[in-house]
């Protein structure tokens, strides 16, 4: 079943904030851990733009995070996490090897970006991007009154985004399992590649749907999946004019669908690079195509550790894995569908 709020923020110890600019049509999204967390990261689009996703490799030392970024902007976002960087480090967040008096410590903030710059707001901000103010003003978010409650739709890093050739947006969802563990997933989705089964209003995830959440539209419900190329799949895809033309087709290279899964279980660094790995499935469930050459595809996984994962552990893994990817899916869909007017 889903958790009571149906979001990441179902984990105890993990908060989320977000901060927008209408006029840029461009915003920011952080997930804050209460105190550092085990974390690793798998990017499978052609075309990413990260920070700090080396450090997060299981051979790597700290393996660790104090708090994540998703942002619009493409590199100009990645500015958001300097600045959410800076604000834990003034308040003594962040990792030290060996502490020191007047040292400061070294807060570990990845970053993700998704491309939203053609999307016809206002960016001529010269060289005063607002990805710094935004990273502050989400990050202020998650710590207040709000932050364990998760927006859908035109919020945050969702809220300039394209999802093929319908609004893109933020999704969340979460997922606990007989156990009593917890799995959630985040998502903002830019992608170059369809939510939709093509000539439908339903969802390619629609099979993970669990209590109408996206809208319960179901491939032979009234609605027959037609129209498109029997070789492909997947519709007409085309280029020309801004994000969309005018036919409302995604324009290539305007792209990435940036993600966080977390769970409750403990799991050390290598696990979470599993469970990353494992999440992507999530995105091929719910978009088609998705890692194409234009996509930037990245999804972080994250563990609080409060719960012992049972043995043998490779299967209870193997399991959450597949949970991880259910719950991205299902993330995934419900930010269209909000996004969408629903």
């Amino acid at each position: 079943m889903a958790g009571p709020r149906n979001s990441i923020t179902d984990i105890d110890g993990l908060r989320v904030g977000h901060s927008h600019d209408p006029d840029a049509r461009t915003g920011v999204t952080v997930i804050l851990p209460d105190r550092m967390v085990t974390a690793s990261v798998d990017v499978r689009g052609g075309g990413p733009g990260t920070r700090e996703t080396d450090a997060l490799q299981p051979e790597r030392l700290v393996g660790g995070l104090n708090a994540l970024v998703l942002s619009g902007g493409s590199v100009y976002g990645l500015g958001a996490a300097d600045a959410v960087a800076g604000m834990l480090g003034a308040e003594g967040r962040g990792y030290a090897l060996i502490p020191s008096p007047g040292v400061p410590v070294s807060p570990i903030v990845p970053s993700a970006i998704l491309y939203d710059l053609a999307n016809g707001g206002n960016k001529g901000w010269g060289d005063t991007p607002p990805y710094a103010r935004l990273g502050r003003e989400a990050l202020a978010h998650a710590k207040g009154e709000g932050g364990t409650d998760v927006g859908l739709g035109r919020t945050g890093a969702g809220y300039g985004a394209q999802a093929g050739a319908w609004p893109g947006g933020l999704g969340t969802a979460s997922f606990v399992t007989p156990e009593g563990i917890t799995v959630g997933a985040i998502v903002a989705v830019n992608a170059f590649g369809s939510p939709y089964i093509p000539g439908t209003k339903c969802f390619w995830a629609w099979p993970f749907e669990m209590d109408g959440e996206f809208g319960g539209v179901r491939p032979d419900g009234g609605e027959t999946a037609h129209g498109f190329p029997d070789d492909t799949k997947l519709g007409p895809v085309r280029a020309a004019g801004g994000a969309q033309n005018s036919a409302g087709v995604a324009k290539p290279g305007a792209n990435t669908t940036i993600c966080a899964v977390a769970t409750d279980a403990a799991l050390s660094t290598a696990d979470c690079k599993r469970l990353a790995i494992m999440a992507q499935d999530g995105l091929s469930r719910a978009i088609r195509p998705a890692h194409a050459p234009v996509d930037g595809d990245t999804v972080f996984a994250l563990s609080t550790g409060a719960r012992d994962l049972p043995e043998p552990r490779a299967l209870s893994l193997s399991v959450l894995g597949n949970h991880a990817a259910d719950c991205l899916a299902r993330a995934i869909a419900r930010g269209v569908h909000a996004a969408n007017g629903a």
